[in-house]
């Protein structure tokens, strides 16, 4: 069965960085798109990146030259470097595989001083 595991969330004061991970297991991780979803309560989940398993990559416009998304393979793991962090990313951030309408349990971040 699929599982994601997710890390890395926290406080952080404005201007700060976080790097969140996403380890999978119970899939053949080299092949699939991974991604990363926000959440606030009341909202929508909406993108903030995802990459593809050859490496090609989309960020939602509010990150966009913040945030990077990466993956080895090797160690079954997606990770989201972010950057320059701004009160409104407070959310909860999910790991996903889109194919299979996978999620993680999400990992809290808060960006507040």
């Amino acid at each position: 069965q699929v599982q994601l595991v997710e890390s890395g969330g926290g406080l952080v004061q404005p201007g700060g960085s976080l790097r969140l991970s996403c380890t999978a297991s119970g899939i053949i991780f080299n092949i699939v798109t991974m991604g990363w979803y926000r959440q606030v309560p009341g909202k929508q989940r909406d993108l903030v990146a995802d990459i593809t398993s050859t490496g090609s990559k989309r960020y939602g416009d509010s990150v966009k030259g913040r945030f990077a998304i990466s993956r080895d393979n090797a160690k079954n793991t997606v990770y989201l470097q972010m950057n320059s962090l701004k009160p409104e990313d407070t959310a909860v951030y999910y790991c996903t595989i889109p194919r299979f309408d996978s999620w993680g349990q999400g990992t809290q971040v808060t960006v507040s001083s």
